[in-house]
């Protein structure tokens, strides 16, 4: 099983089979449009800027279930996100990524993959912190944390790489670049 495997939602609510992006490094992120991390929507979309055309593409994924930090609907979150950070990737429907409504998707990449930290640092004590208040056993199972969770996938359509919300975006790049 593979990426390649599952269909998800546009903003609309059409089905879009993910065997589409066959051939093509794919980041994709849970995101939220009232979070500390949103300002990562500018530095994603300059990674998509620089490497679109190299075979990138970014799945953006909004989710509520973190501090109800994605309260509006989807086009609400989409105008959000064009005018405030001017995405041009592709934004799917607001998902759940975790419990019994995930998305199959995200149950595939939460079992296929495991957390391995939040890094250092005062950011990584305080995600720790609320990672721990949600979820006792947090460090020992692939749940989503939080807010901008990254996977890497890659071409052939296999989870090259997980990146906690803590993750310098400049990691993420290189590790992006090297997949192209």
């Amino acid at each position: 099983m593979n990426i390649y495997d599952f269909t998800v939602k546009t903003r609309k609510g059409a089905d879009v089979a993910l065997s589409d992006f066959q051939g093509k490094v794919l980041l994709v992120v849970n995101t939220a449009t009232g979070c500390g991390f949103t300002p990562q929507y500018k530095e994603l979309q300059e990674i998509y800027d620089a490497d679109h055309d190299k075979g990138l593409e970014i799945l953006d994924f909004p989710c509520n279930q973190f501090g109800n930090q994605a309260p509006g609907d989807n086009e609400e979150i989409h105008t959000f996100c064009t005018g405030r950070f001017g995405i041009t990737f592709p934004q799917y429907g607001k998902i759940d990524v975790n419990g019994e409504n995930a998305i199959p998707l995200y149950r595939w990449l939460t079992e296929n993959t495991k957390f391995e930290g939040f890094g250092k640092g005062p950011q990584a004590l305080v995600m720790s912190g609320v990672a721990k208040k949600m979820d006792k056993d947090y460090k020992n199972n692939g749940n989503i944390k939080w807010n901008f969770t990254k996977f890497l996938i890659d071409r052939e359509g296999n989870i090259v790489k997980r990146f906690e919300p803590t993750e310098d975006m400049a990691t993420v790049k290189k590790a992006v670049e090297e997949l192209l």
